[in-house]
């Protein structure tokens, strides 16, 4: 049997369930999971206990303060990186550095001197860094890169794309760190390089140039006043007063949060289930972003984390038709443990591909489906990343560290936007080479 790859994770939140779980199951023949390594010793120990559970031995684990003497002590190939986002590029780094393969959960990072950092660390190490850009693998999307890479709508010249986060989702992201701005880079960076991404990878280019406007205008203190409601807790486990709440998130409800996050707060200090109608959030709920590409097509993005459904409409029309996607999704992974299970059963998720040709009659596509989360995308993408003997890559979805770079800078640059409400010129702020 060959040697098996030695993989280390830091930031051990729910995210890191996934990669945990992959080394522990399908991929235990290939990948071993050697290190933990967080501020919290009890994260570490509860996926330590999910581990056992299965009849493995637990990873070493090791504080946040020890991740050097991690690296040097357990000798990993790769380096998983799924810590809060502002962060990422101090483990990047230090890893490359190291002498480590590193994948690192996306965004890749939140501000242009982190990436530039990490860009200085590629080049004077040599080793490889990947961004787990997971919707890049799901079968809906790399069937609508398929069809614009085959010519379908001919040269594409223009994108119009909406992304809505439901009351659910949506929500989430300001009951915990990624409310500060300063932690996730806000929406624009850490929710929508997924968004960006899709883009630079359906037309195959990169931005060039990006204006953008965002504001607060749901969640927060003011904005509920506004609306003459009340939300006098800071969190709502525990509070009696949040029973009827609708966007009340409690975590002694779920075995994994409760051990994850509720058994962790006197240690680290995170809540996880802070009120979304609360302060301080700096993050803004509203955006909207028009750029225009190295290949000149135009896009005009919009996202929403309010919206009564979850889901996306893109269409691209080009010099020879239109082709639209519709994908309506629904979230279950936030229910109760008690209603989650009936939940994913009876989830949907409503995909339709359209083609409009320009002098033909529209039909509509099939759409191929699978199974697991993201659409069916995260099973292809662990297989890719932990397999040693991945399956063929046609669509080119394995993202290097200058398509991560591709996907922040259009938040990044719309962040420096929304601020100076001036266009920012990408090309100013970092080179990108296909």
């Amino acid at each position: 049997m060959p040697e098996r790859k030695r993989f280390a994770i830091v930031g051990t939140g729910s995210r890191a369930g996934m990669y945990i779980d992959a080394a522990a199951s399908q991929f235990k023949d290939c990948a071993q999971l050697v290190a933990l390594c967080d501020l919290s010793h009890t994260r570490m120990n509860w996926h330590n206990g999910q581990l056992q559970g299965r009849g493995l031995p637990p990873a070493r684990a090791y504080h946040a303060d020890d991740f050097d003497r991690m690296i040097g002590e357990t000798k990993p190939d790769s380096v998983i990186v799924a810590t809060i986002d502002a962060w990422h590029h101090e483990y990047i780094a230090r890893a490359l550095d190291a002498g480590c393969d590193v994948i690192s959960e996306k965004p890749l990072t939140t501000t242009l001197d982190r990436l530039q950092l990490i860009d200085e660390a590629i080049k004077r190490s040599g080793k490889s860094l990947r961004v787990t850009f997971n919707y890049r693998y799901a079968p809906a999307y790399a069937r609508f890169r398929e069809l614009i890479g085959a010519g379908a709508v001919g040269r594409p010249l223009a994108v119009d794309f909406s992304w809505v986060l439901d009351t659910s989702h949506g929500a989430d992201y300001f009951r915990r760190w990624h409310r500060e701005k300063e932690n996730s880079g806000g929406l624009l960076v850490h929710k929508a390089t997924h968004h960006f991404d899709l883009v630079n990878w359906w037309i195959d280019s990169y931005p060039r140039q990006v204006f953008a406007l965002g504001d607060l205008l749901f969640y927060g203190a003011a904005n509920a006043e506004a609306r003459g409601e009340h939300y006098p807790y800071a969190r709502y486990t525990g509070e009696e007063a949040a029973r009827d709440d609708p966007f009340a998130l409690r975590l002694d409800e779920k075995e994994a949060y409760a051990g994850l996050y509720l058994a962790a707060e006197s240690e680290t200090g995170y809540i996880r289930d802070r009120n979304v109608f609360g302060a301080p959030i700096t993050a803004e709920d509203t955006m909207t972003v028009t750029a225009r590409y190295a290949n000149g097509v135009l896009l005009s993005y919009c996202l929403v984390a309010y919206a009564p459904w979850e889901g996306l409409r893109i269409a691209i029309t080009g010099t020879k038709g239109r082709l639209e996607m519709d994908v309506t999704e629904t979230v279950a992974h936030l229910k109760p443990d008690s209603a989650a299970a009936a939940a994913s059963k009876g989830a949907f998720k409503q995909t339709a591909i359209r083609l409009f040709p320009m002098f033909g009659d529209p039909r509509e596509l099939d759409v191929p489906v699978a199974e697991g989360g993201h659409g069916g995308a995260d099973p292809l993408m662990l297989e890719a990343l932990f397999s040693p003997n991945p399956p063929p890559d046609p669509f080119k979805r394995a993202a290097t560290y200058i398509d991560g770079a591709a996907s922040v800078l259009v938040g990044i640059a719309a962040n420096m936007s929304i601020e100076s409400g001036e266009l920012v010129d990408v090309g100013e702020l970092f080179e990108l080479t296909m």
